[in-house]
């Protein structure tokens, strides 16, 4: 299946990103707290957990709000962008920074991200959403517990929120709305029922095909690595060290026998994990290894396979043959990924619309 475009770039296009910022303001201020005054890059909040508390930042962590976009007349900073590319990216403060290869995209990202959530909260306000008192009073008292002390949420209103508890209040309600809105515009909208995903399942047979695999276990005598050209002298070395080891071989009876002689005799590099290729599908072997695998039953092993100078023993453990998963077995997880594609395609949609009808400007 795939998904429709996107504004974003795709890594940042993932159906788990999520609106809850308010539960993250303090996250992203607790990180970019620590950074340098030299970080001039930013991000939004969204549902991540926040980060173990730091000390109080001083004013000269954080960015000097430069506005970065204008949207509908609305200035978007520095501060917010730095935001945004936190929550993207949230390792930046543990490996000192963001990614040098990276950084442009996810500043990109981060960029498209905010203008994307400016958008719709306008969207909100001009639909009229309003959010319950009570909703509002509910996310107010989980912001606050997101702090580790009185002092701590007394430095984040000094420094984020101009010293006014009521921006908080802003900020917070504003998150809501566009989780509001986001939630009948797409989550709503994007649920998949069981005759649907029956439906893609019966039109889309040859995805659910689950192809034939093995289960083995191999010992190789194989010529040396560097070798260009055998001597008569070392083939007839190879091919004894070969009906020995087939000798040996025919004298185990478990996987146990099997996988500790591979580990003494064999040359191949799953001597040391028993000789185990764990499963192996029927596309990925050589006909004749899958000839001979198929006349084969469970706990037995092949005679000598030749290809030129290497030798090969391999120990049948199971065998599954082909055929299609049933509606049943894959009903859960299609629904669940055909909710995601289907999210995807309409935020996608939602994005352009808003996009299309206003006035952006990038500084």
């Amino acid at each position: 299946m795939e998904s429709g475009g996107s504004s974003l770039p795709p890594f940042f296009t993932s159906v788990e990103r999520g609106f809850m910022k308010y539960t993250a303001i303090i996250a992203a201020w607790l990180i970019a707290g620590t950074i340098g005054a030299s970080a001039q890059v930013a991000s939004h909040a969204s549902t991540t957990k926040t980060a173990p508390a730091a000390a109080a930042p001083s004013s000269a962590g954080v960015p000097a709000d430069k506005p970065v976009a204008r949207v509908n007349g609305v200035v978007l900073t520095d501060r917010d962008l730095l935001r945004e590319m936190y929550t993207i990216f949230p390792y930046a403060r543990q490996h000192n920074g963001f990614p040098k290869a990276q950084e442009a995209s996810i500043r990109q990202g981060a960029l498209e991200m905010i203008i994307f959530e400016e958008l719709v909260y306008q969207e909100a306000v001009r639909r009229g959403v309003t959010i319950p008192p009570e909703r509002l009073r509910t996310a107010e008292t989980e912001f606050r517990k997101q702090f580790s002390s009185p002092d701590e949420y007394q430095a984040f209103l000094a420094i984020e929120m101009q010293g006014k508890p009521e921006l908080v209040h802003q900020k917070i309600r504003r998150s809501l709305m566009i989780e509001q809105l986001m939630k009948t515009d797409i989550e709503n909208r994007s649920a998949v029922s069981l005759a649907e995903a029956k439906t893609y399942y019966v039109s889309h047979s040859s995805r659910f095909q689950v192809p034939e695999t093995f289960s083995i276990q191999t010992i190789s005598i194989l010529p040396p690595r560097d070798a260009v050209k055998l001597s008569s002298e070392q083939i007839q070395t190879l091919q004894k060290r070969a009906q020995e080891a087939l000798k040996q071989v025919k004298t185990t009876k478990t996987y146990q026998d099997f996988g500790l002689l591979a580990e003494k005799i064999s040359d191949d590099d799953f001597r040391v994990n028993m000789g185990d290729h764990k499963v192996v599908k029927q596309e990925d072997l050589p006909p004749d290894v899958v000839k001979a695998l198929r006349v084969l039953k469970p706990g037995t092993a092949t005679d000598l396979i030749q290809v030129q100078n290497a030798y090969t023993i391999i120990r049948l453990n199971a065998r599954t043959e082909a055929r299609k998963m049933t509606f049943e077995e894959v009903k859960v997880s299609l629904r669940e990924q055909m909710q995601k594609e289907k999210y995807e395609r309409l935020r996608s949609s939602l994005a352009k619309q808003l996009r299309a009808k206003a006035k952006v400007e990038i500084v």
